[in-house]
Formats: structure tokens, C-alpha cells, sequence
């Protein structure tokens, strides 16, 4: 949609159309919701000002870019927002050119920016092209965006940086004043005036200079600026996020003064649906909603295993003050509110910093406390580092709940927790287990606030798979259980959830197999492996994580050592590929892991 040729009214009515938009297709398919309809009038005026089809238009996490991708040609294909085969949830660009970059973990948009900057400058294209970023103030929390404002200080690419301020508290004295100032910053008037007192200043003395330097350095010391000013980056705002005409203007001035400039712009989450303005955490990421009330509609009456896990771990925290606990922006996705509602000192919300949020872990285990890292599995890759300097060097009793293990559903290749077997596995003293069920997690949780030595535990989004099975018996480290023992050439072996798919696949045949709970995939439980290789030559893994380094790789790297060359292994892991976005049963069918399918497999002999 070309809208260079808007009028203001025809702008702001455009973007009241796109709201209803939104709240149309999110309200019956989820997705996010509040800082979407926040950032709406920002990405409205970028459109206007800037052009996506040259100009890289780089979206931190990207989860507020739905009014982009209604502005370049999905308008009609919205309605397919996070379904299985349709629009992303996050800018994506296989579905349009328009679309910059794949984004869905935060704080990487300026190191874009940084990067394209780059190549504009070494194409000589920098009279045509210029990259615009939008970062949420939450990203502004992670040290990657601070790495490449440093380099960019320095640098001095030019560069439009939003910085969509939705929570940052600006009190009201300063923030009046600090308004007042940037509104004067903003203006066309003040950057001519601050380029020729530039030029004036340059056929002085270095009196001039310094006196001059003074002034702008007192005149900004009470605006939110003075920090990227210090490192290098102009500096305007707070301009209003919902005035599109102070919007264009801004734009247009940051776009033409041939550096790097940071626009703060100040928005109201939820904008233009009243249920849900300023209401942060709740609105967020939504599941489907009754538009008129607000009301989600029905869920799965299971306890989820992030319920499981939180009340596991309430239980634990009452009887010993020595079990603290950290989360990286995700209080209420990893079940920690009642948590730091309930113990304030001892279990915290870090905002998006994982890399600190295990490191800092790290010291506390260290002081003789009793750390619980919880954390999705998705966002634990990016404090791998950590993990084995900070944690598994010095064999530190650090617990990692990595909640959202497995396939994900709607927010798709970015977020499915995939990965985590493969890339913990390799870290020496690192102890990998999981449980099946809700008894069997609060035997886990039991069993890792007594372990000495870093483990991770890894559990679904949602609840487990349900399944008639014997009870789970309390954790050892590196011991199975055997579930089901029958006279076949079969071996069923589940880990985590894993369990639970195993038992309804076996539901499904006459020719029933055993079933082995591995529980731990490292260390492994190599008396139990023995036996089980001496009854059963094929072995069929059940476990919701990638091949590639998961656990039937630690079965046949076992297999191997141990020299037993007679028995097969069938792996049911994740190919090597990402995995996409959709209804979780429809991305597990097109993967062919219903029970139904691999029940087939099983019969036909794969």
C-alpha cells in the first residue's frame, strides 16, 4: 500500500482501520496484541516517510510489526496470522521482501541496523538507503543492544533508531520539562540553529568550542538523551507515539541529518481497545477472545507443566530459604509471579537479560544457596556461554527449568524449543533430566534442590501427554525406569514428555512393545541399557527435540562404546530443519509424530 500521498486525516483514519484490523484477527487466532496496537501510528508514519521497499525496516522481536505487514500487501492473507501454512507471527522475508529480516528473540535490531548501515556505506548508497530500527524499551534491557550502540556511536552511520517507550517511567516534573525541551529539539528550526552554531563555532578559537559544548551539555542534561548523547547518538524526544503528525515531522528531520539519531517515542500499550490499554503483561501474547468482553475463550481444563513446576517449586521455597530464583522478562509465562509475590528477596524478573540472568545464578549458587534459572528453552540458547563458563566450569549447583521445551504452536521457528538437548548435552558436569507427568515433576524438583552439581530440566508448553502408566518413583541421578516389560523384539524409550507419546502410540498396536522412562539423558542409565539390549534389538525413541545431538544420538554414541552392534535405533526426534509456526497437532501431523502415524511407522518397520 503506497500512502506517500496520504493526507493527515487520511493517515490517522488508516491507521484507526488498521486497529480494527488487528483486533479482528488476533481476538480469533491469538498472537500479540498490546504493542502492536501501540505501535501502530509509528509504523503508520515510518511508512509515510520512509520507503521498506529500499530503506531496511528492522523490528526488534518483531511481534509489534502486524500494522507492517498489513501495509505491504497482506491485508486479505492477515486472517491467516499464526495458523498452520499462513502469515508469521514475527516479520518473516519469505513472505514479503518488505520484511528486512526474521526476528523473534529480542535485542538484535540495532546490530542490524549496524550491519545494513554497513553495507549501504560500501555500496555507496547512502544518498537513497537508510536503515530504520524499532526497539521496544524492554529490549533496551539486553547488553547486545548497548554492543552495537557502542560501535555505532563511533561509527556514526547513518541511522533512524525508535525507541518505542511503553513502560519506562518518566516522572512527571522532569518528564513536563524534558517534553517541552525535545518538542524544541525536534523542531526544524533548532537543528538549523544547531548546524550553524556548528559552522560559527569551527571559525573560532577553542574557547568558543568549549563554552559552546557547555551549553548543549547543560541544555540536555535534563532530558532522557544525555546517555546516547554521551555515547555519540542524537538524541529526540519523548515525542508523542500516538500524534502522527509530530510523528512525520520527527521522521523527517532524523531522516536528514545524516547520522545516527534516536527518536524516543512515547506509547500507550493497547492503544485503541480500551479493555486492554495500559494493562502490560496480560495483553501481551493472547490466546483467542471474545472481542466485546475481553474473556478468552475456553482452555484445556489440564494443569499445564508450567503450573506443575511453579507449584513443585512454592512448595519448596516454603520449606528452604536457600531456594532462590531468576526469570528473564517471563514472570508469568514460567509460572514465577506467585513466586516474587511471595518471596520478594529471593526470586526475581531481570527483564530480558538471560545472559546475566545465569551468570548472576552462577554466584549465588557459588554464596551456598540454591539457584532455580527458569527459563524457556528457546531463550536459554542465548545465555549458552554462561551456562558453561559461569555455571558448568566451576560445577555449580545451578537448576535449569526450561519451560516451552518441544514444538511451540503459533510462534513457530524462532521459539520451538528444539535445541536444548543437543547443545547442553555436550557440557561437562551438566545433568539433563525430565519428567512425564505431574507426580514424576514434583519428584524432579524434589530431587534437583538436593543435587550438588548444574542439571536442567526440560518440560511442554502446556500439559503433559495423558497416559495410563505405572507411578513414577523418585529420581536417582541417572536411572531409568522401566514402564511396561514385554516378551517383543521392541524397545519403546520416552524422555519427558516423550513418555506420554510412546504410551498412546503403543495404545494403537497389538503387538506390544516395552517402555522405558530414560529420565535422565545424561548421565545415562547404562546398567538398565545392558538388560535392554539384551532383550529388544529395536529401539524406537519418543522425544520432543531436534535428532541431531538429542537423545538418539546418546543412545547410539552409548551403543557404540559399548560395542553392541545388534540392535537398531529408531529415532522419532525433530529432522534436521525449522520447525514452523502453527496449531501444535497440525505441526506435529505435518511431521508425521501424531501417535497415529508413528504407530504406522512402527508396524511397516521404519
Amino acid at each position: 500500500m503506497n500512502i506517500k500521498n496520504f493526507t493527515l486525516p487520511e493517515l490517522e483514519a488508516l491507521s484507526q482501520k488498521i486497529r480494527d484490523r488487528i483486533l479482528e484477527v488476533v481476538s480469533t487466532n491469538g498472537g500479540h496484541l498490546s504493542s502492536t496496537l501501540g505501535a501502530t501510528e509509528i509504523i503508520v508514519a515510518m511508512h509515510k516517510v520512509f520507503d521498506a521497499s529500499k530503506d531496511p525496516f528492522i523490528f526488534d522481536v518483531s511481534h509489534q510489526a502486524y500494522a507492517h505487514k498489513l501495509l505491504t500487501d497482506r491485508w486479505e492473507e492477515f486472517s491467516t496470522l499464526r495458523q498452520f501454512g499462513g502469515l508469521s507471527g514475527y516479520t518473516k522475508p519469505s513472505e514479503s521482501e518488505m520484511d528486512y529480516f526474521v526476528a523473534g528473540h529480542s535485542s538484535t535490531s540495532i546490530s542490524l541496523g549496524v550491519g545494513a548501515a554497513k553495507a549501504i556505506a560500501l555500496k555507496n548508497e547512502q544518498e537513497s538507503r537508510i536503515p530504520v530500527v524499532v526497539i521496544g524499551d524492554g529490549a533496551m534491557s539486553a547488553g547486545m543492544a548497548y554492543e552495537a550502540l557502542n560501535e555505532l556511536g563511533d561509527r556514526k552511520y547513518p541511522m533512524v533508531i525508535v525507541l518505542n517507550d511503553n513502560e519506562m517511567s518518566i516522572s512527571k516534573p522532569i518528564g513536563a520539562i524534558s517534553r517541552m525541551l525535545s518538542s524544541a529539539m525536534a523542531s526544524p528550526f533548532y537543528q538549523r540553529f544547531k548546524r550553524k552554531t556548528e559552522q560559527f563555532v569551527d571559525n573560532f578559537g577553542e574557547g568558543a568550542h568549549y563554552l559552546a559544548k557547555r551549553f548543549e551539555e547543560s541544555f540536555k542534561l535534563i532530558t532522557p538523551g544525555i546517555m546516547f548523547e554521551e555515547m555519540g547518538i542524537e538524541y529526540i524526544g519523548p515525542i508523542d507515539g500516538h500524534d502522527l503528525k509530530s510523528l512525520i515531522e520527527t521522521f523527517e528531520i532524523a531522516k536528514g541529518m545524516g547520522k545516527p539519531v534516536l527518536v524516543h517515542i512515547q506509547t500507550i500499550k493497547g492503544k485503541g481497545y480500551e479493555i486492554a490499554e495500559g494493562k502490560h503483561e496480560k495483553w501481551h501474547g493472547v490466546s483467542p477472545f471474545d472481542l466485546k468482553s475481553g474473556t478468552a475463550n475456553a482452555k484445556s481444563s489440564s494443569k499445564s507443566a508450567t503450573q506443575i513446576y511453579a507449584d513443585a517449586l512454592m512448595e519448596q521455597a516454603a520449606a528452604n530459604d536457600k531456594i532462590v530464583g531468576v526469570t528473564a522478562a517471563m514472570p508469568s509465562g514460567t509460572g514465577f509471579t506467585q513466586l516474587m509475590e511471595s518471596y520478594p528477596n529471593r526470586f526475581w524478573d531481570v527483564a530480558i537479560a538471560e545472559q546475566h540472568a545465569v551468570t548472576s545464578m552462577g554466584a549465588l549458587a557459588k554464596e551456598g544457596f540454591k539457584p532455580f534459572c527458569t527459563i524457556y528453552s528457546t531463550f536459554l540458547q542465548r545465555g549458552f556461554d554462561q551456562v558453561i563458563h559461569d555455571v558448568c566450569l566451576m560445577d555449580l549447583p545451578v537448576v535449569f527449568a526450561m519451560d516451552r521445551a518441544g514444538i511451540v504452536g503459533e510462534d513457530g521457528e524462532t521459539h520451538q524449543g528444539a535445541f536444548d538437548i543437543s547443545f547442553l548435552r555436550l557440557i561437562p558436569n551438566m545433568t539433563l533430566c525430565a519428567p512425564r507427568d505431574e507426580l514424576s515433576f514434583h519428584q524432579i524438583v524434589d530431587f534437583a534442590c538436593a543435587y550438588e552439581h548444574p542439571c536442567a530440566i526440560r518440560y511442554p508448553r502446556g500439559s503433559f501427554f495423558e497416559a495410563d502408566l505405572p507411578v513414577s518413583v523418585p529420581y536417582e541421578t541417572g536411572k531409568s525406569q522401566l514402564l511396561v516389560s514385554n516378551d517383543s523384539d521392541r524397545l519403546f524409550i520416552g524422555y519427558g514428555n516423550g513418555v506420554g507419546r510412546a504410551a498412546q502410540t503403543m495404545a494403537l498396536m497389538e503387538d506390544q512393545p516395552s517402555l522405558l522412562d530414560l529420565r535422565f539423558v545424561k548421565p545415562l542409565d547404562t546398567q538398565m541399557l545392558h538388560q535392554m539390549a539384551l532383550q529388544h534389538k529395536r529401539w524406537y525413541v519418543f522425544s520432543d527435540s531436534a535428532r541431531m545431538g538429542g537423545v538418539g544420538s546418546a543412545l547410539l554414541e552409548w551403543l557404540s562404546e559399548a560395542k553392541i552392534t545388534d540392535v537398531q535405533v529408531v529415532s522419532f526426534e525433530y529432522g534436521d530443519t525449522f520447525i514452523k509456526h502453527g496449531n501444535t497437532k497440525l505441526v506435529e501431523e505435518s511431521l508425521g509424530l501424531l501417535p497415529v502415524q508413528l504407530a504406522a511407522k512402527v508396524i511397516a518397520g521404519e
